[in-house]
């Protein structure tokens, strides 16, 4: 997945283009504001309007569950940016139920019974236990996606693909928009300024090797541009693998152990 993005100035250049049209990024997403004519804001607005307010929060709680050909995982606990990079998840995949840890960008992973291991940032995917390619080979994103701000990647959805809107459903206890898209993978991943040439041919393959041609999205935005949760999609030859982030507690990030669920 793509790294933290700090998307304040196409944000703030699109709020400014709503103000000036009328739109209202205060009501309900997707809807016209009640009791008044402003007209629905579009949704690419709305997306970079929240990713960028889960941005300014510094960090959030977050539940990702991925579910595939290759079984189901899943991560929860909490996650900061910005003026610190620190994270507390417990992870459950293939080696049981574990802990992963990040203190200024290096990573910690271990698991009961099992000698814990180490990476940076960059290197996050080779904690991977289905990282084949050796340190730092990309794994599918599983664990580059758990320490990276959902802010960064729902700008990049926005950014990258068109979305549409599929109207208002409840969640969380609240009436939110839900969007939808896809967008070519060489796309998506080729929008990472952060990606060397040689990084980005490497993701890239990986995904054609599995006959993935684009990544589907969907994105769940509530009222006062809260980010409320992101789906990623990959269908390929050997099967659709769905990764589903759901983001609460905005602002929260004490980096503490986080509960085994």
């Amino acid at each position: 997945m793509p790294p933290t993005l700090r998307p304040a100035a196409a944000v703030a250049t699109l709020l400014l283009i709503g103000a000036t049209t009328g739109c209202s990024l205060l009501a309900v997403p997707g809807t016209r504001t009640p009791g008044g004519d402003a007209p629905a804001v579009p949704p690419r607005q709305v997306v970079l309007a929240a990713a960028q307010a889960l941005d300014d929060a510094g960090g959030a709680r977050i539940d990702v569950v991925e579910e595939g050909p290759a079984g189901r995982r899943t991560a929860s606990g909490t996650l900061t940016w910005g003026a610190r990079d620190e994270a507390a998840l417990t992870v459950t995949d293939e080696q049981g139920t574990g802990q992963l840890t990040v203190r200024d960008g290096a990573l910690d992973l271990g698991y009961p019974g099992a000698p814990p291991k180490h990476a940076d940032r960059d290197g996050a995917e080779s904690l991977d236990p289905r990282a084949t390619t050796g340190p730092g080979g990309y794994a599918g994103g599983w664990m580059t996606g758990l320490v990276t701000n959902p802010g960064s990647r729902a700008y990049a959805i926005a950014q990258t693909g068109k979305l549409g809107s599929l109207g208002g459903e409840q969640l969380a206890g609240m009436t939110v928009a839900h969007y939808q898209g896809s967008v070519p993978v060489a796309e998506y991943f080729g929008a990472d300024g952060e990606l060397t040439p040689a990084r980005l041919a490497v993701v890239v393959d990986w995904y054609r090797q599995r006959g993935v041609a684009a990544i589907g999205y969907d994105v769940w935005v509530g009222p006062g541009k809260r980010l409320l949760r992101l789906r990623e999609t990959a269908r390929g030859s050997a099967g659709t693998t769905v990764t589903t982030t759901d983001v609460s507690d905005p602002g929260e990030g004490d980096a503490s152990p986080a509960a085994t669920g």
